[in-house]
This record gives structure tokens, sequence and C-alpha cells, in this order.
């Protein structure tokens, strides 16, 4: 019981505080004043020291439940899902079910992979870059080459972006549709509190029905374009706003990285002047997922029951993989706490089964490529032509850890030709 409430203090609740489903600013800035996530991590390598890498069960009323400790568990259950381990969790389906009540995510069954199987080819998951390509980067630049020389936070950062994802998903006629994305915010909102909160029906439909309607109206060079007009697909694009809205984020604290990181930055720009596919970008993007991941609790349920190295687990459990654990643990990993886009290029990352920033296995994220090709094209726009210092306070620097939590609300930087 006593590790059960250490888990819950010092992982689940801060974890739970600053908003799974959609961040709350002044939590995120409060969890990184007291970095948060290097507590949570030393409580669980504390824990895994003195218990080892097995199963963690956790005293959880009313709910069998597991925290996974060991990096081969966690390629095991990310490989073997959705049977046995479903991403349809129970406590992923109460709060996804706010916003996208038919996503792949919390479907099960023939509805999963039909579902999913539509959702790849819409996505193109298998593609590194999206035939829509050259529409996205005209996108990208007329958006963010308004972004000049200057101070850039997020409250100018997040409106830009916006207005990029809606002309990218729904076709420039969504370009000042502010309704579409602020609405699955509010229902976001409500789904961190899963269980506590009744279903928000009215404002789920209103947005349902936004959604149809630009379906309608979707141009070809939109992600949506040639989709049905129907609840199927407008709950699975919630489920790609919020997909975008944290790689907005990671978009931000990737050029924070760029910024105070000048061997990297150098090594992105020589990408960007070979004319390559900007796989050093999306290296870059992926080593801050890594640092922050921006889904750091994994969910899945156990579909039936398993014997874990002589250990029963019944069906119905609940595992949870914390993904700072695995990537920031400094006992195995050398460049847990630095910016090291190179491990994602020269085979380490792969080595390591625990390190997901997209999730992994056939529940991995279907717009990963998508959104690496997205962030990495918005960072080329940003840095081609200028350089950037961050103003805020903590600030990520080579030859120090870098800080277990960073929040991008707070964090304040400035252009300069």
């Amino acid at each position: 019981m006593a590790e059960t409430v250490r888990v819950l203090a010092g992982v689940v609740g801060p974890t739970l505080a600053g908003g799974v489903i959609k961040r709350r600013p002044r939590v995120m800035t409060l969890l990184e004043k007291t970095q948060a996530d290097a507590s949570a991590v030393r409580t669980l390598q504390r824990l895994r020291a003195r218990r080892g890498d097995g199963l963690l069960r956790l005293a959880v009323p009313g709910r069998s439940f597991a925290l996974v400790l060991s990096p081969d568990d966690v390629g095991r259950v990310l490989a073997e899902s959705p049977e046995p381990f479903t991403p349809a969790n129970l406590e992923k389906k109460k709060a996804l079910s706010q916003f996208q009540p038919h996503g792949v995510l919390i479907s099960e069954g023939p509805d999963r992979d039909r579902r999913r199987e539509w959702t790849e080819r819409a996505l193109e998951t298998s593609r590194p870059t999206h035939h829509l390509a050259p529409s996205v980067r005209a996108k990208v630049a007329d958006e963010f080459a308004a972004l000049g020389p200057g101070p850039l936070d997020w409250d100018t950062f997040a409106p830009v972006w916006w207005r990029m994802v809606r002309r990218v998903v729904f076709g420039d006629h969504a370009r000042d549709d502010q309704a579409t994305t602020d609405l699955p915010e509010r229902l976001r909102l409500s789904a961190n509190w899963s269980y506590l909160l009744p279903r928000r029906r009215r404002l789920r439909a209103e947005f349902l029905g936004r959604v149809r309607s630009l379906l309608a109206r979707a141009p070809e060079d939109s992600l949506a374009g040639g989709l049905a007009a129907d609840d199927e697909v407008a709950s699975q694009i919630g489920h790609w706003l919020f997909a975008f809205d944290a790689a907005g984020m990671v978009t931000f604290r990737t050029l924070a990285l760029l910024a105070t990181h000048p061997a990297q930055r150098q090594q992105a720009r020589q990408d960007l002047a070979s004319g390559t596919e900007l796989g050093y970008l999306r290296a870059c993007v992926l080593d801050t997922v890594r640092l922050w991941p921006t889904t750091p609790a994994i969910l899945r349920d156990t579909t039936k029951e398993l014997d874990w190295n002589g250990h029963r687990v019944p069906a119905g459990t609940g595992l949870l993989v914390f993904a700072p654990l695995f990537h920031r643990d400094d006992s195995r990993l050398p460049y847990a706490h630095s910016f090291a886009p190179e491990i994602w290029l020269d085979g380490r990352a792969r080595e390591e089964p625990s390190l997901v920033p997209f999730s992994a296995g056939p529940g991995e994220c279907p717009a990963k490529n998508l959104v690496l090709f997205s962030s990495s094209t918005v960072l080329a726009t940003l840095i081609g032509d200028r350089d950037y210092t961050v103003d805020s306070s903590p600030k990520p620097a080579p030859g120090r850890p870098l800080p277990a939590t960073f929040d991008n609300f707070s964090l304040r930087l400035t252009g300069h030709p």
C-alpha cells in the first residue's frame, strides 16, 4: 500500500494535475518550477531497484492495475496490441469519448480494424512524406513567414500554428474558423477529469456538427478531402486535432533547443542546404518528444488472464507505461538528459524498445510521419533566416542536464535576423 501511495502522489498525481488530455498552463508552470518529472523518475527508479523490474501491482480500489518497470516489458506490451493488450483502456475510453466517441484509440474488434485502416490510408502512415507535402509546405510558408524577428512566446506562436493546422486538415476556407479548434479544447479540458465529470453531449454534438460541415466542403489539397462527412470520420478528426496540439508544443520546444544548441542548429541548417527531406530536423523533433513526452502515460488493458513471469495477471488489468521513466533513465542511457537527435539516425534508439515518443507496435500513432513532416517544415521556415535566443527560465543548454519538466506555455524566445 505504501508503494501505491508513493506512485499515486509522486507520479500519477502530478501527471493528472498537469492535464493528460489538455495541458493546464498554470499547473504546468508550477510543475516546471518543482521539476515534477525528475522527482517522478527518481521515485520509480528507487522502486525498481528495490522490487526488480517486473510488474508493480498497485492497490487501486475496485481496479486491477500495474506499473510496467522493464524496458523489455514495454516492448512486449506495445508490440502485442490490441491482443492481449488493448489500447482501448477503461480510463482512456472514459476520457476520450468526450470528444472522439468513435475514435480508433477507444475502439475494439472489427470497428477498430476498420477505423484504423481508413485512418492510415488518409494519413498515409506508411509513407515518410504525405502526397500533400507540397501543399503543406506552401501553407506553412504562408503562415510562418509572417513571424519575423522579435519576441516569440506561446501566445504568439499558437494562433499561427492553428491557422496552419486548420488549412492542412480542412482546407483554406477553415483558416480563421477558430471555433472548430476551440471547441475540442473545451471538451478535452473536461476529458482530463475522466470519470469525474459527465459527458458534455451538447458541446460534443456542436463540435462534431461543425466538423461534418467542414468535411462536406473539404478540398482535395486537405487531409479531409474526399472523406465521408459522418460522425465516425468527424470523431477521428477530433483526435487529429488532439495530435496537432501536442505537435505544436513539441515544435515550440524544439525551436528552443535549436536556439540553445549551436552544433545541432548548424547540422539542421546543413540539412536544409542539402535539399534533403529534413531528416535531421525530424530527428530533432523525435528527440524533443523523448525528452518531454506529450503522452507521458501510455495505457493498455489486458484482454485475458496472463502468466507474467510466474505471476497471474487477471483479464481487465490496467497497465501503465510511464514514458519519462524510460526516456530519462540515466541509469541506462548516457544521453538521458541531453539533446541527442543523432540517436534516431545512428540506430541507438532502435535498440531501446522503451523509447516510444509516438508509442510503438500496432498502436503507434498513425500520424507520426505527418507530424514529423509538419513540425520539421515549420522549424525549417523559422530557422532558415534567423537565430533565436531563449529569454525565459529554465534555459536549456548543452553541457548540463536538460530540465525534466519544460513548460511550453511560459517559454519566451526572441528571433534575430
